[in-house]
């Protein structure tokens, strides 16, 4: 078990954390200016279609299948790409985007945020339960990150 110790120096296994996380997000280090997450998609199931105005993604598969799509629109997704084992998938800010698991088994991966964009150490067994703290804004980025602020807020899919 990884455990956010804030801007604090740290190193850890990524590869075995990611490939033994079992929840929806870990979040596994947080800087001031990037954070790193774990992320478990049972099969079948996705990150959840999204877009972050101000916040470009590095996502890696440590496990897994999947489909990745992305566009400027949650309506228009032109991108595709079949994505496995040790593919790295890059979102730029603004662009809508999923990763779905088309695989049998859940996938696993990691994803580096720049800028920090959830609460230090949160972690959300389900994508239900990531919904629910960000909805009561229990996932919050901590105020000693640097957060651009002039942009518009995050966005999903049907909000």
């Amino acid at each position: 078990m990884v455990t956010d110790p804030g801007p604090q120096p740290h190193a850890f296994d990524i590869e075995a954390a990611t490939t033994e996380n079992e929840t929806y997000r870990t979040v596994a280090w947080t800087g001031r200016y990037l954070q790193v997450t774990l992320m478990s998609i049972p099969v079948g199931e996705s990150i959840g279609l999204e877009a972050h105005p101000e916040t470009d993604q590095f996502l890696r598969l440590e496990s897994g299948r999947g489909r990745c799509v992305m566009g400027p629109a949650e309506d228009d997704l032109p991108f595709e790409q079949e994505v496995e084992d040790d593919w790295a998938i890059q979102v730029p800010a603004g662009m809508w985007h999923d990763v779905i698991n088309t695989g049998e088994e859940p996938m696993r991966l990691y994803a580096v945020y720049a800028p920090v964009h959830h609460a230090q150490g949160v972690v959300q067994q389900t994508a239900a339960d990531a919904e629910a703290d960000e909805e009561s804004g229990r996932d919050e980025p901590p105020s000693w990150t640097v957060q651009p602020g002039t942009g518009a807020p995050d966005e999903t899919a049907g909000g």
